[in-house]
Parts: structure tokens; C-alpha cells; sequence
């Protein structure tokens, strides 16, 4: 094996809420490699400031500013891409949101679990269900990644439903899998612990008595960053992982293989119990 197996010159690829962040990271990682990248991305702010970054080193992109949520957008998306390209060969549903709830699931109503059903779950299944058809016509074979997050594979109080809906991404993901096997498509899902982004700061949050315990929380011993999430995705939508699919990458710094076991910061040594005296969290 050679490095000249990491390229994805002559791909096309769609990321979805590429415009910050983790979809950022993965949407520019997939440019270095050559790929035309098709940046998703509401927000008209980050949308041109990923404009300007493609732009700035020549690497082809389209930037399409519309909301996965809408429906029309996702199907005249889709077609464009085929019309201008004629074969789609990676997809990464990135978008996802706990849109600020965290409360008792006793307390929550169904216009919230709306909300975070579009936000994290169906959208998936829209985004997915229009750009299998190009796939497929096209005959390459093709990569889709699903993004959700840790909290899909252990429990998460106060975000129930956010966390049910991010678990129900691997079930669509595994089933798919089997489905499209046979046409050389290949469907993987990453699960992200808590990284550093522009819109998610948790280094920041941490208060300043508990700073010192960063490292001990997290295995690795630190938070996740966009180029984590970029080297996974690289991955999967490479010929690196050419025989991998219907998998999740734990892309999470040890955390969930650590399963509650923390470091204590003064003696090196390992514990199952808090070693902070609240949630550590300024918000």
C-alpha cells in the first residue's frame, strides 16, 4: 500500500452543513485530495466564507446555499449535481443539531421532537434517498458517510430524543449498507464525541478550576477537532477502506471505550467515580 491510494481526484462529492466545522473540515480535506466538492450550507455567512476558501486555492466547488430540511432543495440539488457533473460518487450527511434541548424527556412535546427529527434524522433519509439515484446510474460505486454523534451509542440524559434519533442513524446506515452492496456503494457512519468548532467552543466552556482536568476526561486527552473528522472521512470515502461498510467509526478519543473510567489529574491513577465536584460546564 502507497500513499497514492489516498486521492479522490476525479470524485464528486456533496457535504452537507460544509460551511463551518466538522463538514467544513471533511470539505476541505476532500479538496486537498482532489475531489469537486459540493459545499451544503444554510447560512449565507459561512457559505461564502467556504466560497472564498476553494476559490483562494483553485479547487473545484459548488456552493449551494438551501437548508436540508427542505425537500424541493434537496431534489433540484441532486439534479443539478447530475446535470453538471453526471455522476455523484460521495455523500456525507453531516448536519446535525440538539437545537438547544436539553430537558427531561417527560418534559418535552412533539413539536420538539419535530424539530430534532428534521434536524438530525429524516433530513438523512432525504438527502440520501435523492442522491442514490445518481449513484447508481452512474455505475462507480460510491461512498455515503453518515455523521451522527457518541451520544447515539450510550446514554445521555436530558437528550433523549436527540439521542434516539443520532441511533437510529446507525440502523439506516447498517440496512443501506446491505442494500446498495452490491452496486460497489459503501455506507459508513462516523459518531463524533465532543470537538472543537466555531460553533461548539467546549474548551471555553470549561471552568477555569476544571481546565486541568481536560485531558483526564477524554483517553486521548483531549476534545475532537474539524481535522479528526476529516481524516475519518478521508477514510471512507477513499479506496482505503474499500472493503469496509455498514460500520461506525467511534471517532471519540477513547471516551466511549472508557465507558465512566476517568484519570485523576493529581495521581495518574483510574477511577469510575466524578473527579469534579459539578458538571465543570460554564454556559
Amino acid at each position: 500500500m502507497t500513499t497514492q491510494r489516498i486521492s479522490l481526484r476525479d470524485k464528486v462529492a456533496v457535504v452537507t452543513g460544509a460551511g463551518a466545522g466538522l463538514g467544513r473540515g471533511i470539505a476541505e480535506a476532500f479538496g486537498d485530495l482532489g475531489a469537486t466538492v459540493v459545499v451544503v450550507e444554510r447560512d449565507a455567512v459561512r457559505a461564502d466564507d467556504a466560497a472564498k476558501w476553494f476559490e483562494a486555492r483553485g479547487v473545484p466547488h459548488r456552493i449551494a446555499r438551501m437548508d436540508v430540511r427542505d425537500a424541493a432543495a434537496v431534489a433540484a440539488l441532486t439534479a443539478d449535481v447530475k446535470q453538471a457533473y453526471g455522476r455523484l460518487d460521495i455523500l456525507v450527511n453531516n448536519v446535525g443539531d440538539f437545537c438547544g434541548q436539553t430537558k427531561a424527556f417527560v418534559e418535552t412535546t412533539e413539536d420538539e421532537w419535530e424539530a430534532l427529527h428534521d434536524a438530525n434524522f429524516r433530513h438523512v433519509l432525504r438527502m440520501t434517498r435523492a442522491a442514490l439515484p445518481v449513484m447508481l446510474e452512474a455505475g462507480n460505486g460510491g461512498s455515503i458517510i453518515n455523521v451522527s454523534t457518541i451520544e447515539a451509542h450510550r446514554g445521555i440524559p436530558h437528550g433523549v430524543v436527540y439521542s434516539a434519533f443520532n441511533a437510529a442513524i446507525g440502523g439506516f446506515t447498517r440496512s443501506l449498507a446491505l442494500e446498495v452492496g452490491p452496486a460497489g456503494i459503501r455506507v459508513n457512519e462516523i459518531a463524533p464525541e465532543t470537538s472543537d468548532t466555531e460553533q461548539v467552543q467546549p474548551r471555553n466552556w470549561v471552568a477555569p478550576e476544571y481546565q486541568k482536568h481536560i485531558k483526564d476526561w477524554i483517553p486521548l486527552g483531549r476534545f475532537g477537532t474539524p481535522r479528526d473528522a476529516a481524516g475519518c472521512a478521508v477514510f471512507l470515502a477513499s479506496d482505503l477502506s474499500g472493503w469496509v461498510t455498514g460500520t461506525t467509526v467511534h471517532l471519540d478519543g477513547g471516551a466511549l471505550a472508557a465507558a465512566g473510567w476517568y484519570r485523576v489529574h493529581e495521581t495518574g491513577r483510574w477511577t469510575n467515580m466524578p473527579v469534579v465536584a459539578d458538571a465543570g460546564i460554564e454556559m
